[in-house]
């Protein structure tokens, strides 16, 4: 619901400027916790140094909404629920995006001549000072949740304006015959406009969620696309004119050959975005209207995913455990790009004995750093490819080896002999379905008896968008997406969860994403089969019928419990059966 005047509730005893008691004994009086969960609170806090209620939100005796309305009523001031407002642009124009990140406050509206101000710390005098200072005008402090007031800075503050105010400032400096023969110039170093442009797109991406920066040239503009939660969005259009400028640039961050323009190119950029640091990796290809750019942006300081994080339904979590807690084999993650396998294997060797155990990887990027593991990183410039590593991993004494992903002849049959000499292996591999990774591997030039004793199980996998949880509803489910659940699960349904759209979706109905899955176990009569040649139909239906829940069953599971939607399972999962 947009804020208006009429819906902003300005109104309260303002007798009183501090607090009118503590928060413990306001929510333990307003019945959302227990005297003895206070008690233990307060026994963390004594030992810990944090604040009360961050402790009681992680030991979940209260949710950050509840919270935050009792805070409201110990400092006297309104809590504004960000869900139901939206953000008005006259007055975001009030406040800058660093004074908002600097005191976590963003401006709702403007009521009566003042600017309502929702802040994790409306108490803090300084910081309502410093923004009336800032803002020009008075402030009415209210108080939201932490969380959603950061969600709300990055959903609101976007970098469209800025970029667009620079480029019609250099724009009158650039013409496209004159950057095609320029070459590499002062337009690309350090403290340029073309590298404030750059700047602000990666910035904009990683506040955004995004995995991937699209720079498109066409016929007389540059389109600029972010994928988010595995959807392509647009978000610029940019002058052609300034394109060769912004291609350099990346060029030099990412240590490219800025000269070349015909031979696809490939590099890496390190950064800190807003105190988190980013590995981007580069890759260029000429097309039609110039070089195209893929960014695709790996954010090292995100916090690793368990299992249990994964989306495994109960049994199948079980399942996949006990594959992993067998001493040797091989386990492979299938799937097309994008769909989460190097996730489930980095959740997979953080699972795993590092104590006991030397667990060496070979990887195409490292994308998140462990303690207690050895990492090492494909450097084709070193003579270091997956091939040559996983052979030198050999003479190291590994129990577990994880190879990033089995791409060619090599690679394949050295991991199939690690796992059949007494190592666990785990790897990745671009099939669509588990069953289809055996003649993947026959492909590869494995042998079938050698691929059929070595695996010990396929994990594959797709990546859904989750239901928005902020404007979940329900809803009567269209006729042809209640037909391809019936005949799935063959369950009737009759409505369904779906996101309605909001402020912190972005009004798509969608925010997130999980994991999709079948575990293939492999068993003695499925090795048998792989071994006389059986096409893939049948080692398909002979999982099935040794308990394989299909990746499709899987997902319109979760369109019973309200995890995701049928046509998102339906985009995403073509039934092979």
């Amino acid at each position: 619901m947009d804020s208006k005047p009429d819906d902003i509730s300005l109104s309260g005893d303002n007798t009183e400027n501090g607090a009118k008691t503590d928060i413990g004994s306001l929510l333990v009086d307003s019945g959302l916790i227990t005297q003895r969960q206070l008690d233990f609170s307060l026994d963390i806090q004594k030992t810990q140094n944090r604040e009360l209620g961050e402790i009681l939100i992680e030991q979940k005796y209260v949710t950050p909404e509840d919270l935050t309305s009792v805070i409201s009523i110990q400092y006297n001031v309104p809590f504004i629920d960000l869900k139901r407002h939206t953000l008005q642009q006259h007055a975001i124009e009030k406040v800058s995006e660093w004074m908002a990140r600097k005191y976590n406050a963003v401006p709702l509206d403007i009521v009566n001549d003042a600017l309502i101000m929702v802040m994790e710390h409306p108490e803090d005098i300084q910081a309502v000072n410093d923004l009336t200072a800032h803002a020009g005008i008075p402030i009415q402090a209210s108080i939201g949740v932490a969380d959603h007031i950061r969600e709300a800075i990055d959903l609101n503050y976007q970098s469209k304006d800025e970029i667009l105010g620079i480029v019609e400032e250099i724009l009158p400096d650039y013409t496209r015959t004159e950057q095609v023969t320029k070459g590499v110039s002062a337009e690309v170093s350090a403290g340029t406009p073309v590298v404030k442009i750059v700047d602000l797109l990666i910035s904009q991406a990683v506040k955004g969620r995004a995995s991937d920066i699209h720079l498109e040239p066409q016929k007389n503009h540059i389109r600029v696309r972010y994928r988010i939660d595995g959807i392509l969005h647009e978000f610029i259009t940019l002058p052609i004119e300034i394109y060769n400028a912004l291609v350099s640039r990346i060029k030099i961050l990412a240590g490219m050959n800025i000269a070349e323009r015909r031979l696809p190119q490939d590099g890496q950029i390190g950064m800190t975005v807003e105190d988190r640091d980013i590995d981007i990796r580069a890759a260029t290809i000429d097309s039609a209207y110039g070089e195209m750019v893929v960014l695709r942006i790996l954010d090292k300081s995100r916090s690793l995913l368990q299992l249990s994080q994964l989306g495994f339904c109960e049994e199948d979590l079980k399942t996949y455990k006990d594959m992993l807690a067998t001493p040797y084999g091989l386990i492979l993650s299938a799937g097309p790009t994008g769909s989460g396998k190097t996730t489930t294997l980095y959740a997979s060797i953080n699972e795993l004995d590092k104590k006991h155990r030397n667990i060496i990887t070979i990887e195409d990027p490292i994308e998140y750093y462990f303690d207690d593991i050895n990492q090492i990183q494909v450097n084709t410039k070193a003579g270091i490819t997956f091939a040559t590593g996983l052979r030198s991993m050999m003479r190291l004494d590994p129990d577990i080896i994880l190879v990033g992903e089995m791409r060619d002849e090599n690679t394949a049959n050295i991991g199939v002999q690690a796992a059949l000499t007494g190592h666990l292996v785990l790897s990745s591999i671009h099939v669509n379905d588990a069953a289809s990774a055996f003649p993947r591997l026959a492909h590869l030039g494995v042998e079938p008896f050698y691929a059929s004793s070595a695996l010990t199980g396929i994990v594959a996998q797709r990546m859904v968008r989750l239901i928005c949880p902020h404007c979940k509803t329900t809803g009567v489910i269209p006729a042809a997406e209640k037909e391809a659940y019936e005949k799935v699960t063959g369950e009737k349904i009759e409505e369904y969860y779906y996101g309605s759209g909001c402020n912190f979706c972005a009004n798509t109905g969608y925010l997130g994403r999980t994991g999709v899955f079948e575990i293939l176990r492999v068993s003695e009569r499925i090795r048998q089969m792989v071994i006389e040649g059986a096409p893939v139909t049948d080692i398909r239906s002979q999982a099935i019928q040794e308990g394989m829940k299909p990746m499709i069953y899987d997902g319109m599971k979760k369109i019973q419990t309200g995890i995701t939607t049928p046509s998102e399972i339906l985009r995403n999962i073509i039934s092979v059966d």
